[in-house]
């Protein structure tokens, strides 16, 4: 295995780690808001963050539609 696959392999299991870690700081900011230290700030800013495309119309849809697509086209290695 040369060190490219090596590489896109961590890459690609840290963004699996950090999106689980988003998804654990999404869950625990609806149920205890704010105040848990490090997940407190995470459904404030996926909300600032969806608002500000929101009001970008056109452009916040194409940037949203493209990393919907990252996301979508990522597969997942074993």
């Amino acid at each position: 295995m040369n060190y490219f696959e090596k590489i896109k392999r961590w890459i690609g299991e840290i963004t699996e780690i950090s999106l689980l870690l988003i998804a654990l700081g999404i869950v625990v900011g609806i149920l205890f808001g704010d105040t848990v230290p490090f997940f407190g700030g995470i459904v404030t800013n996926l909300t600032g963050l969806l608002n500000t495309l929101g009001e970008n119309g056109l452009v916040g849809l194409v940037t949203l539609s493209i990393i919907l697509f990252l996301f979508y086209k990522r597969k997942a290695v074993v």
